[in-house]
């Protein structure tokens, strides 16, 4: 039995256009919101702004909307028809009176009773029709009035004069002029709504400002403390937690972290001095002993510069561990410091040029921070004969560019190296005494003032070294 196959054409069927709409609404979804993220604020109190106005913004336009479209338009038809009829009767008397030559009663009434100002002119064309304004509700009213209640031809001008409104019918023989005020063709009294509508938006605006603010001051502040924190300076004094109940719960539980990090790296800091003690006593005991014990001096001299070597390893993990967490913020001067650093670089037969751009003085910890220079730009004394350091310091941040021209750094090592105890088996090593503690403890002063370090090739042919703080 044969069996015949149906293909599908490539397009698909209807289900897969479906199906490939479905999957595609979630991405444009995305990239809406994506859109919109990007030119949002990126404050809190801006966006809190946003979320208070932007409704009530979108609820008075919807009403202004139904008002405009139902209720001003409703009254502006209503009274131009009142108006129309008006000027139709008048029309109609002078058509049922014809003996009356100037039709001086006519208009008396229509001045008295109607409130309606009536000429009569010679069968001159009518003018033109005049330029219609923005919003023509009045026009439209008039016009298809007009057309229903009189039916012949017509001109009106609701531009020329703001208060005034004329018409002018085509009759046998004569043109009739018709004067209105607009207030009794329009619904002049719009505006009072708006005014109403707008100026309770402002008074309810001018309470919810302030309150959104002092709402959002606890969040500010909260915001600050960790920020210092977290550079390492101390938390401000007047810090407490305030505001709702989910900010306050944030806030202690900021200081009982604060709390239990300082005890941490309090005991650590006790326990590592106890046993660096220890050790000492123990490295001075084999000192006395190596000193009053005979023997060859090749060997003394050999377990000598061993104990050497362990002291200052032993210093190395000590200064690690401490990390200089307890120095208060001062100011450092960097020329200072630049000038001490060219008398160094003199000492080691290294040519060094210094720039500073910007404010020499910055607010850090100092001697944590001379450290974290000393170690970056003596690992490129080390390595390198002519070494560039360019500072600059700006808009509440401070980096420091070191540039040399020595055997580098494989860009695949240069994470690896701030490794703690990492040394290096290529070109770029340690010396002998070294503890491969240099740059992690450089980069872990730096991530304490809340910045970071980061090596690049250096236009020199060796390698950059990128240090940015906040000061």
């Amino acid at each position: 039995m044969a069996t015949t196959q149906l293909e599908q054409p490539e397009g698909g069927g209807p289900g897969d256009l479906a199906l490939r709409t479905l999957r595609a609404m979630p991405r444009a979804w995305n990239r809406f919101w994506r859109l919109v993220a990007l030119y949002m604020p990126k404050r809190l109190y801006a966006r809190s702004l946003i979320i208070v106005i932007a409704p009530m913004i979108l609820l008075q336009s919807v009403v202004a909307f139904v008002f405009m479209e139902r209720h001003w338009q409703t009254v502006t038809q209503r009274l131009s028809q009142a108006t129309i009829s008006d000027i139709a009767a008048v029309i109609d008397m002078m058509e049922t009176y014809p003996h009356d030559a100037d039709y001086a009663n006519i208009i008396r009434i229509a001045q008295d009773r109607m409130q309606l100002k009536v000429d009569l002119l010679p069968p001159d064309p009518l003018p033109p029709p005049g330029p219609k304004p923005f919003f023509s509700i009045l026009d439209e009213a008039l016009s298809s009035e007009i057309t229903r209640q009189i039916n012949r031809p017509f001109w009106i001008d609701t531009v020329g004069n703001s208060n005034v409104v004329e018409v002018r019918v085509q009759l046998e023989g004569k043109v009739l002029r018709v004067f209105v005020r607009r207030s009794q063709a329009y619904a002049s009294n719009t505006h009072i709504f708006l005014i109403w509508m707008v100026g309770t938006s402002l008074v309810l605006l001018m309470i919810a400002i302030p309150f959104l603010r002092n709402q959002i001051r606890p969040i500010l502040t909260l915001a600050e403390a960790a920020e210092s924190f977290g550079k390492g300076r101390p938390m401000p004094r007047d810090f407490r937690p305030r505001g709702a109940e989910e900010v306050r719960r944030a806030g202690f539980a900021f200081i009982q972290m604060r709390e239990r990090i300082e005890r941490q790296i309090e005991q650590r800091t006790a326990m590592l001095t106890g046993v660096s003690h220890d050790l000492r006593t123990i490295l001075t005991r084999f000192k006395l002993q190596l000193a009053l014990a005979g023997g060859k001096s090749e060997t003394k001299a050999a377990l000598n510069q061993d104990i050497d070597d362990m002291q200052s390893m032993l210093e190395g993990y000590l200064s690690f561990a401490r990390g200089e967490a307890a120095e208060d913020t001062g100011r450092f001067d960097l020329n200072a410091y630049f000038q001490k650093l060219g008398e160094e670089a003199q000492l080691r037969g290294c040519k060094l040029t210094t720039t500073l751009t910007g404010d020499p003085a910055v607010h850090v910890r100092p001697n944590a921070f001379a450290r974290l220079l000393s170690n970056v730009i003596g690992n490129a004394f080390r390595y390198a004969k002519a070494v560039e350091v360019h500072a600059n310091h700006g808009r509440g941040s401070l980096t420091v560019t070191i540039d040399d021209n020595g055997p580098g750094i494989a860009p695949e090592k240069r994470e690896e190296v701030f490794k703690p105890f990492l040394r290096l088996d290529e070109a770029r090593n340690l010396d002998a005494s070294g503890t491969g503690l240099g740059l992690s403890i450089a980069r872990d002063i730096a991530r304490s003032h809340g910045g970071d370090i980061s090596l690049e090739d250096s236009p020199l042919g060796g390698l950059r070294a990128v240090i940015k703080v906040p000061a």
